[in-house]
């Protein structure tokens, strides 16, 4: 293959202007302060336990969203001398901050079901508190829809924690609906407890899915799989076997941004700048599939044992098994 030339190469596309995704934690914000107050009045006027766990839910969903402002805010910052490649990563630790925190909504719940079990107390006004809890839920329900498919599409962790922090009290607010109704038609006080205790429960598994996110995020976790089906594509199309190929292609994210680095071996005897044309034409292909990807290339000799000694040890495969990336290949 050979490169465009320059004459006729295409443009490169203008950077795109990144969303502003704090308005987001805004709206997070808010949510959470009118379903505290709805929560504690529905609480108030019951005296359920469950109400009471939902209500501290809320209170830790607030507590959360602030700090996922200040994670978004910091992550929002331009690189610097100090932080050359920018504070994306600020967003894993929102996440992480999440997960810790939903545990500690879920220790208070079930530490509170259990003292209700033991000592078991009537629900009064059990019509009204049902029906502010409902409320309440298909609020949070609405929002968390927004913030997941804001973060699904901005590639933001720290809006798809706090929209999955949020569905959490969604679940949590219909399993207590569903005890203090089970108390209200069988007069066994205890369901209320018990429904809180399983509540808390499911509220753990949550936290731990937030926590490994997180924590792979920062450990510099590749892209998904269906990215690198995309890129491969693109690199197999451009492969003949003989005057270009590619290999040692690694990823990785770091909250909203992508990376990606890769071997690009060409003829002997083209010039700088007719290697510079093509991975220039190369980068703006993978970038115009992908957008706000970063792309790093290297590019090396095709006929060169050299250019196969350096391939890393943990690579993303490229070609079928009928091509070895390891030696030149055969005219």
């Amino acid at each position: 293959m050979t490169a465009p030339h320059p004459d006729t190469a295409a443009p490169r596309p203008a950077s795109g202007t990144k969303v502003d995704l704090r308005k987001f934690a805004w709206l997070s914000i808010v949510t959470a302060i009118l379903t505290i107050v709805l929560k504690t009045g529905a609480w108030a006027m019951t005296g359920s336990v469950g109400l009471l766990s939902d209500a501290a839910e809320s209170t830790v969903n607030l507590v959360a969203a602030v700090v996922a402002l200040i994670a978004l805010t910091v992550a929002a910052r331009p690189a610097t001398e100090r932080f050359l490649y920018g504070r994306a990563k600020a967003e894993y630790f929102s996440a992480a901050i999440e997960g810790l925190m939903i545990f500690v909504a879920a220790a208070v719940i079930m530490v509170t079901a259990v003292e209700r079990f033991v000592n078991p107390r009537p629900l009064e006004n059990l019509g009204i508190g049902l029906v502010i809890v409902v409320i309440a839920s298909v609020l949070n329900g609405a929002v968390a829809l927004v913030l997941l498919r804001a973060g699904k599409a901005h590639h933001s962790i720290t809006l798809r924690a706090d929209g999955k922090h949020l569905m959490t009290d969604v679940v949590t607010s219909a399993g207590i609906l569903v005890g203090v109704g089970l108390v209200a038609l069988t007069g066994w006080e205890r369901l209320d407890a018990i429904v809180a205790f399983a509540v808390g429960v499911n509220i753990i598994i949550a936290g731990i899915s937030l926590l490994t996110e997180s924590v792979s995020g920062l450990l510099d976790k590749a892209l998904p799989d269906e990215d690198h089906e995309i890129i491969t594509e693109i690199l197999r199309r451009r492969t003949d076997g003989v005057s270009t190929t590619f290999h040692g292609l690694q990823t990785r994210e770091a909250g909203r941004e992508r990376f990606m680095t890769v071997h690009v071996l060409v003829p002997d005897e083209w010039t700088v700048k007719h290697g510079h044309d093509y991975i220039e034409d190369l980068e703006d292909e993978l970038k115009g599939a992908l957008p706000g990807l970063t792309v790093l290339t290297h590019l090396e000799p095709i006929s060169d044992p050299a250019s196969y000694e350096d391939i890393p040890e943990a690579h993303v495969p490229i070609h079928g098994d009928d091509h070895d990336p390891t030696r030149p290949p055969q005219s």
